[in-house]
């Protein structure tokens, strides 16, 4: 583990009321104690706060006028000294603060590297360093409640309890067949490593049974917004988003890229993606936005078919049905204020077993079944985020499916009689890949990787 002392601007560039400079190393309070003056930083009680004047030693000139936070090891986030310098807002003012404190023997912090930094000296374990990141992103009350559950060390308390139901077992079987007192030991210990281990099996099967809606919530899911021009894609965006981020207008071809938007529709965060509406056009510059279009529509989880109440159904229309089969869509019959033109039962033919939602958006009508078709399409009801452990992580998902095989070709081999040290081989397998998820035998390598696409500065 590295000694030296590391640095940070730990709040986003720009305007602001304040920003934070953060030190954490060795060296974090001398080295703000050659820029400060007030207190003396080394003599102040530990998680203080104090106010000063960051002063430049080689001038004598004050650079800002601050409030300084000093938290001494072990009680900080890295388990190391913490330094927070607190000044006003402003990219010249944060940014001289940080020169000086490199000048005076501070390094540059890399991405992740206070997060880092707590996960090597047993602050937290991995999947509590993922989680962070994941209350960082967070975009809904639910999301962040997942996050903070993760944060708070329930998914590693679960990890940790399934790897050591597998290490005991494998280590009660290897003591009965060194040790043997009794002729059927052997059968013993097939009978204890098939039970344990078909109870971990149930137990991560559940957890992966929670994954696809962990997901959605950790990274949302991407919905397109599809259909002729002028059937009211802009307006739904906007019912969405509840203020103008599309251009409304009855011109045929007004949309001309794609616009996207994340919204909270009751706790589920959708990256809403407004498309140009695709049919064949001679505009240059419109038929590279209906392009966009297609493309958007193959990068999606949900897809939003707009239809217009008040006009028959087209050719146009009826080739976005088969543009969108085997995919997930919602019909949306918009512009019931207008006379019926549209045959709905059409309309239901076509969609199928999807859902089909009638809307006027113009008079605000329909947003709540659609929002509710939205939940139901994904969670099948009320979501629950209290008691459940939800894997969100793409990282945790892939280790636990490994897992699950591991554990898996144990009970095969178990069926097929093979010898118990062979099956010892699988189980002890799942238990290294279930390591992982927390950081206990994840090379130093993949650690780094999985640092680096933090922030700077947390």
């Amino acid at each position: 583990m590295e000694k030296d002392t590391i640095a940070a601007i730990s709040t986003p560039i720009g305007e602001g009321a304040i920003a934070i400079v953060r030190l954490s190393g060795e060296e974090a309070i001398t080295i703000s104690n050659k820029l400060f003056e007030g207190k003396d930083l080394k003599q102040v009680d530990s998680h203080t706060i104090h106010y000063g004047k960051m002063i430049d030693p080689k001038t004598d000139e004050m650079m800002e006028e601050v409030m300084v936070s000093v938290m001494r090891a072990p009680k900080t986030f890295t388990k190391e000294d913490v330094v927070e310098i607190n000044c006003h807002g402003g990219l010249a003012s944060v940014n001289r603060l940080l020169e000086h404190v490199l000048l005076y023997g501070a390094r540059l912090a890399e991405p992740g590297e206070f997060t880092k930094r707590a996960f090597l000296n047993g602050r937290i374990d991995l999947s509590q360093a993922e989680a962070v990141m994941d209350l960082i992103r967070a975009k809904t009350d639910k999301a962040m409640n997942i996050a903070l559950k993760q944060l708070d060390g329930k998914l590693s308390k679960l990890v940790h309890q399934l790897r050591q139901k597998l290490i005991e077992t494998v280590a009660h079987v290897e003591v009965n067949i060194d040790y043997p007192e009794y002729d059927d030991v052997e059968e013993m210990s097939h009978q204890m490593l098939r039970d344990r281990t078909q109870e971990v099996y149930q137990e991560v099967e559940k957890l992966l049974s929670m994954a696809k809606q962990g997901k959605i919530l950790r990274e949302g899911i991407a919905t397109a917004i599809i259909g002729r021009p002028n059937v009211g894609k802009s307006s739904l965006l906007n019912a969405f988003v509840q203020e103008t981020k599309a251009i409304v207008t009855d011109i045929p071809g007004t949309t001309r890229d794609v616009i996207e938007e994340y919204v909270n529709v009751r706790g589920i965060p959708l990256r809403l993606v407004d498309t140009a509406g695709i049919r064949e056009t001679e505009d240059i510059v419109e038929r590279i936005g209906v392009e966009r279009s297609r493309q958007a529509l193959k990068e999606s989880d949900l897809i939003l078919l707009v239809l217009n109440y008040g006009e028959e159904l087209t050719e146009e229309d009826r080739n976005l049905f088969k543009a969108v089969e085997g995919l997930e869509y919602i019909v949306i019959v918009n512009k019931t204020d207008l006379d019926a033109k549209l045959d709905v039962e059409e309309v239901k033919q076509l969609a199928a077993n999807q859902k089909v939602i009638t809307t006027a958006l113009i008079e605000d009508k329909g947003m709540n079944a659609l929002e509710e078709a939205i939940a139901d399409t994904f969670f099948e009801g009320e979501l629950d985020t209290g008691d459940l452990s939800y894997v969100s992580n793409v990282r945790h998902i892939q280790l636990l499916q490994q897992t699950l095989t591991a554990l898996s070709d144990a009970v095969e081999a178990m069926d097929a009689e093979m010898p118990i040290d062979l099956v010892q081989i699988d189980v002890t397998r799942a238990w290294e890949l279930l390591g992982e998820i927390v950081g206990d035998t994840l090379q130093d390598s993949l650690i780094d990787q999985l640092f680096s696409q933090f922030c700077l500065g947390k």
